[in-house]
């Protein structure tokens, strides 16, 4: 049994406990608050080359009376954006030109990189001599900005192409290989890399999707005549490149007003901004 002075202190610990501020749960307004939302996201992408021969491949040469026009990379990646676009809209034309676009990369690719290990192996069987690939003193530098992943993976074969370039300035200047396997090594690449700036140029953007095409409807006849049958497994959708765009459904006369044409060449060779797939 609690004595009276008990008593008093354990009612006055109870005052005093009660005279404490009480943990409580959110409110209703700040469970229903949405956080803030980051940002949108911005990067950097830049390319470096040691040799004047991958600098050729980047800007290509625009045509003159005497010769016709290179495209170069900045050219590729600025009529792939049309195509990527396009592409967006469900026009199956351009599911298969990227379709077209991923094969020549992958096999480009290959191609280097089979004769850059050819290369490094030569290098590799030197005896007694320690040899450090050329590199140049003052290299180029470019920062990309591009619409797609594929103007990307091009990016990388002008860098890998420059890397075999080096390396075959170094295994002539030391004596491994002669003039003549030089250029044809150096030449052979280019030329592989030049048809695959070229393939986009194939492609005719003609504001058609696929319910157009498997409907004979609209300009789809205008782009069997231009293009081709595309292939089946394409128009049914069966078939697409690894690396495509997200579709998007435009409501009627939208999408015939969406302009999709080549950006100006001075909007490509800035910050980038990281397109979010879900945003």
């Amino acid at each position: 049994m609690l004595g009276s002075d008990q008593v008093h202190g354990f009612n006055s610990a109870m005052n005093a406990d009660s005279s404490l501020p009480r943990q409580t749960g959110p409110s209703l307004a700040e469970r229903s608050r949405q956080p803030e939302k980051p940002g949108v996201l911005r990067g950097q992408v830049w390319l470096t080359i040691q040799t004047n021969q991958a600098q050729q491949l980047i800007h290509g040469r625009a045509g003159t009376p005497d010769k016709p026009a290179i495209i170069g990379l900045v050219g590729f990646a600025d009529r792939l954006r049309v195509i990527w676009l396009a592409a967006r809209r469900d026009d199956p034309y351009a599911d298969w030109w990227l379709i077209k676009v991923h094969e020549a990369v992958e096999a480009n690719e290959s191609f280097i990189r089979h004769r850059q290990v050819e290369l490094d192996k030569h290098l590799e069987q030197m005896t007694g001599m320690e040899v450090n690939v050329a590199s140049s003193q003052h290299p180029y530098r470019v920062q990309l900005q591009f619409a797609n992943p594929y103007a990307y993976r091009a990016a990388q074969l002008v860098a890998s192409y420059d890397r075999l370039v080096c390396t075959a300035l170094t295994a002539r200047h030391i004596g491994l290989l002669d003039g003549a396997a030089y250029v044809q090594v150096q030449q052979a690449c280019a030329r592989k890399l030049r048809a695959l700036f070229m393939l986009p140029q194939g492609y005719r953007l003609l504001k058609i999707d696929r319910d157009r095409v498997q409907k004979a409807m609209g300009r789809s006849h205008e782009a069997r005549q231009i293009m081709g049958e595309v292939p089946e497994a394409i128009l049914s959708g069966e078939r697409q490149a690894p690396l495509v765009p997200r579709k998007m459904a435009f409501p009627t006369g939208v999408a015939a007003h969406v302009g999709l044409h080549p950006t100006s060449p001075a909007t490509r060779m800035k910050t980038s901004e990281v397109e979010n797939p879900d945003g």
